[in-house]
């Protein structure tokens, strides 16, 4: 098979919401280099005036994360509008294996672009901080792949809650911030914004230099979420998920 016909694949089981088998089995040589081209095709057969590309997701940037996949670098994936929830209500029955991880996310107003930058060449950049919960849903059968499996399926992109408020960038140490997620009301997991590669901002210049590599980067008004604070937790229906953030406020994601 062709990496189009790959392409196809995917973008229909992301579609349809029916597992496939991971890429990798029929083709084991599968470079991340023709999984991000997968990625690229398939993510862009989606887009439509409706349907426009708003930014960027890191993933893979705790070493939980890495743990819990069985994977040892990031990734990033694309953003698109319909991903953006309106309400804090997701329904089960239209995911394979939903997941969801407490994240923040970044706003920018001026366009980056290259390898290497320094946090201050980057926090100039940002116009602001939302919290975030990211709803994952690998496409692939048993949530099992390797690391350009998941790249190919956008990074398990699904769906985006943005906290109502916006932050300045300057409001906190966003390292030090801490996150507990509740399911239920029971306490599930707690990290802070050091586990996303040791600050967000440096979650920020590993998608650069990745992006570089291709001739892309930033525009203005794109989204960037940083990645999960903590693993991602399995849902199904009936569940309510909470992300406390302490004094920035509380989200919650609401499952039927």
């Amino acid at each position: 098979m062709s990496l189009f016909e790959y392409a196809e694949r995917v973008a229909e089981a992301q579609a349809t919401k029916e597992a496939v088998e991971k890429i990798t089995n029929s083709k084991p040589n599968l470079t991340v280099e023709e999984a991000y081209e997968i990625q690229k095709i398939s993510m862009e057969k989606t887009m439509t005036a409706d349907n426009r590309f708003i930014g960027w997701k890191m993933g893979l940037t705790s070493i939980a994360k890495q743990q819990q996949v069985g994977v040892d670098s990031p990734i990033y994936g694309r953003l698109t509008s319909q991903m953006n929830l309106r309400t804090n209500e997701i329904i089960a029955a239209e995911y394979i294996h939903p997941r969801v991880e407490a994240e923040v996310a970044f706003v920018f107003k001026k366009e980056l672009q290259g390898a290497d930058l320094t946090p201050l060449e980057v926090w100039d950049a940002i116009e602001n901080v939302f919290l975030a919960l990211e709803v994952i849903d690998s496409r692939y059968k048993n949530f099992s792949f390797t690391l350009p499996d998941v790249i190919a399926d956008n990074a398990s992109s699904s769906k985006i809650w943005l906290s109502a408020q916006a932050f300045s960038p300057y409001t906190c140490d966003w390292a030090s911030i801490e996150v507990i997620l509740k399911q239920n009301g029971e306490e599930k997991l707690h990290g802070t914004g050091a586990a996303v590669l040791g600050h967000p901002i440096y979650s920020v210049i590993e998608l650069l230099t990745m992006l570089a590599k291709e001739g892309r980067g930033i525009l203005p008004g794109q989204l960037v979420l940083t990645g999960g604070i903590t693993d991602a937790i399995p849902v199904k229906a009936g569940d309510e998920i909470e992300a406390d953030y302490g004094t920035l406020g509380k989200l919650t994601l609401v499952v039927k």
